[in-house]
Order: structure tokens, then sequence, then C-alpha cells
């Protein structure tokens, strides 16, 4: 009996260990829910969208998930967490492999309402190690927005 609830009890640690592991970071489809939300927080109210999606309120910023924004037609990135890339022309970025992932993110969100997706090497938020991340985008109007999710 005492065997029983010792096995029960290292069981139980376990699980809930891995459950808190995985909970460490952000799904993909965690990241593809919050683009849909963000979608919709657009169509509401495209300003005060892109302030919250800025500021990380609403549930707009869960671990390493965040929105990020750019204008269309011209590519200038509006909002993301990665603040130093506000104001640039996402067609320019490069990871560090030389991958043009922002000129095929420019490229790929053009059609209103049809999400694609993007694989790159990019740092988590509050890290400098960049990891594989795959961002799913979408165009609203007269912004693309996507969110992204680390490997």
């Amino acid at each position: 009996m005492l065997r029983k609830l010792i096995v029960a009890a290292l069981a139980s640690v376990l699980i809930a260990g891995g459950a808190l592991a995985q909970a460490k970071f952000g799904t993909a489809d965690e990241a593809k829910a919050m683009l849909e939300k963000a979608v919709a927080a657009i169509k509401a109210d495209k300003a005060k969208a892109l302030d919250m999606f800025l500021k990380g309120e609403g549930g707009f910023k869960d671990r390493d998930l965040y929105p990020f924004c750019f204008s269309i037609p011209d590519g200038t990135i509006l909002v993301t967490q990665a603040q130093t890339f506000i104001g640039m022309d996402v067609k320019t970025i490069t990871d560090e492999s030389g991958k043009a992932f922002g000129e095929e993110m420019y490229k790929t969100a053009q059609q209103e309402g049809k999400i694609t997706e993007v694989s790159y090497m990019f740092p988590r938020p509050g890290e400098t190690e960049p990891v594989q991340k795959i961002s799913y985008l979408t165009r609203v109007g007269d912004v693309a927005c996507g969110v992204g999710h680390y490997k």
C-alpha cells in the first residue's frame, strides 16, 4: 500500500514537472490563437490594438509569444517586442545565417485572410542566442501581423 502511494506521488510530481516545463514556452497552436485574437483586435480598433501589442497588454504578451505588425505597402515595422526594429523596413531584415526572412514575410503576407508561415532564426525575448522560430502571418487591411513560436 505504501509503495503504491509513493509511486503515485512520484508520478504526479513528474507529470506536474513535465507540464511546467512545457508551459515555459508558447506553442504553435497558442501562436495561431494569438494571431486570430490580434486580427480581431485590429478589425475592432487598429490604433488601440497596435498600442496594446506594443505594451503587451490584453494578453498580447504571453511568455515568448507576442504579435508584430508592419505596414502594407511600404513594410515599415509598426510594433514588435524587439523594439529596435520599430520603424525599420521589414524587407531588409535577415537572420544571422543571412536568410532574408523579413522579405519573405512581406511577400507572403499580402493576401487578407490567408495565414502563411515563415521559418527563421531569432532570439527569444530577453535572450541573444538565435533559435528556430516559426511565425504565422496574415494581412488585415493596410497592415500585416504575425505571431511566432520558438522551437
